[in-house]
């Protein structure tokens, strides 16, 4: 007997909060662990909102010195973003990427990602 899944909605407000620590936090929420009925093989959380994502705090010299990195296929071709160049074109995405990778790498994190909503 399948139970319906109540979702709700989460607005967090990501002003001089540190990067990874929102980013835990939202992972958390959209796997569904801060319910009681918590089950790793269901998706069972909650829509995640979050405002002002321009003005979270980088701890160290991260903006300066982290870099993504991403491979077309083709011999030599890796390619690297750095993180800086990401937050001045799209602040959010620099969450989102975080987030991304602290979800369960299978089938049900693509539908995890799709419930965060993130507003600059």
């Amino acid at each position: 007997m399948a139970q319906a899944i109540q979702r709700n909605t989460i607005e967090i407000d990501a002003t001089g909060q540190a990067v990874g620590r929102l980013a835990t936090e939202i992972a958390m929420i959209l796997r569904g662990k801060t319910k009681a009925t918590f089950a790793p093989h269901i998706d069972g959380g909650d829509f995640v909102k979050v405002i002002n994502a321009g003005q979270v705090k980088f701890t160290g010299k991260k903006l300066v010195q982290k870099d993504y990195f991403h491979h077309t296929m083709y011999p030599g071709g890796i390619r690297r973003t750095p993180m800086k160049k990401v937050f001045d074109k799209n602040p959010g995405e620099v969450l989102k990427r975080a987030v991304y990778g602290m979800l369960p790498k299978n089938t049900l994190r693509e539908d995890m990602i799709k419930r965060l909503t993130i507003e600059a």
